[in-house]
């Protein structure tokens, strides 16, 4: 397949479903386009239909092109990844994954401009977290949740306002940050540097005040995350994790027993925000985030340096926190079904806690007048006990 058609191929998908966010080529099966969180079959002329195995590999080669390093990284891991551009309309970050002796490619639809804090609904604490002059934030959640969307905001925010040297470790380069009141330094994993380890330590070398971490993947790379956040860097980094204590329960137990204590005391002296998200339907179509927000108040730095106990938990301690800007997944949940962003099935399916966000729902339910209640026909027997 010449780039040429690829391109065609592309632009005819994304013409019939603007609001796709992903496609996927996959041996079998027509090719899949995903909107709003649902999968359906992508329009093309002439339909192609359930691809075959060398459709797809031609769709994968077309991609990677004469990169041998694509080539070397795939057939060594499985995967591999890169960006890809329709030039001028859209842009993708895409995974060439092996599957059953076969390929299949996956294309997630990036913003052709860099999105604001405004425009994404971000909670107001995104405009505090621009402000801080070091220390570590940390964006988690699942995959295609938004993470790297709500960094490049949060990037965008300190380019616009402050002077700075921003310096991004990225697997590909998603966002195009052009240069406003600070300078921005994109690097690219396999082009620019070899892992994100190396890539993160010669950053300390480079003068930057702001470095974006794409992915915190291993140990080496929290040691030299904790070391530049110690040293006056404003570190901002992603870590699959589903909230903010399993964040940081991880990255203690990435070191030994004999480390922990001081990983610990490293953690409460630099961490600064931990926010994990996740994309839900939303009622009438689209989706809309959730979010959990941890500050590294004293009361956090005492579970950290402590642990958690049955009385002192993460979750209590920001379920108590909005004084401080912290909220818990259950409290954002309860706040988006009062809001009419989405119905109470999605809130309970995507819960932490799901007993106590019933109860903030009924709340809300009783305040609004409607039934709480499933049970119907009680009566109160007026009669018990005048036999005896």
């Amino acid at each position: 397949m010449q780039r040429s058609q690829l391109d065609h191929l592309v632009g005819q998908i994304m013409a019939h479903a603007p609001d796709t966010s992903d496609i996927i080529f996959t041996v079998g099966k027509a090719i899949q386009t995903e909107v709003h969180g649902e999968l359906i079959d992508a329009v093309t002329t002439p339909d192609l239909g359930p691809l075959k195995p060398f459709q797809v590999e031609s769709v994968a080669m077309c991609l990677m092109g004469s990169n041998m390093r694509l080539f070397r990284e795939q057939v060594k891991t499985g995967a591999c990844d890169l960006s890809y551009e329709l030039p001028g309309r859209f842009r993708f970050r895409v995974n060439v994954l092996g599957q059953r002796g076969s390929l299949a490619v996956v294309m997630r639809k990036l913003s052709m401009r860099v999105p604001t804090v405004e425009e994404l609904g971000l909670p107001a604490i995104f405009e505090h977290m621009a402000r801080e002059q070091y220390g570590l934030i940390l964006v988690t959640g699942g995959t295609g949740t938004g993470k790297s969307t709500s960094l490049a905001a949060l990037i965008n925010t300190i380019n616009e306002n402050f002077p700075k040297h921003i310096i991004t470790l990225e697997d590909p380069v998603e966002y195009v940050h052009p240069h406003k009141k600070g300078t921005v330094n994109q690097r690219e994993l396999g082009v620019d540097f070899d892992s994100f380890a190396s890539g993160l330590r010669a950053a300390l070398r480079q003068a930057p005040k702001v470095i974006l971490v794409g992915e915190i993947r291993d140990r080496e790379t929290v040691q030299i995350a904790l070391e530049a956040a110690e040293t006056g860097h404003l570190v901002l980094g992603t870590l699959h994790t589903s909230d903010a204590g399993q964040t940081l329960n991880r990255i203690i137990g990435m070191f030994d027993l004999s480390e922990e204590r001081l990983v610990r005391s490293r953690l409460c002296a630099s961490l600064k925000y931990v926010v994990s998200q996740r994309l839900l339907p939303k009622k009438g179509g689209g989706r809309v985030a959730a979010f959990e927000i941890l500050r590294n108040t004293l009361r956090i730095k005492d579970v950290i340096t402590n642990g958690e106990t049955e009385d002192k938990t993460f979750y209590s301690i920001l379920e108590q926190g909005g004084t401080f800007g912290m909220v818990t997944f259950d409290q954002y949940l309860a706040k988006l079904y009062e809001q009419g962003l989405i119905d109470e099935e999605v809130a309970l399916l995507s819960g932490s806690d799901k007993s106590r966000l019933g109860q903030m729902l009924d709340r809300i339910k009783a305040e609004r007048g409607e039934t709480v209640t499933t049970i119907k026909g009680l009566e109160l027997d007026t009669e018990y006990g005048q036999n005896w």
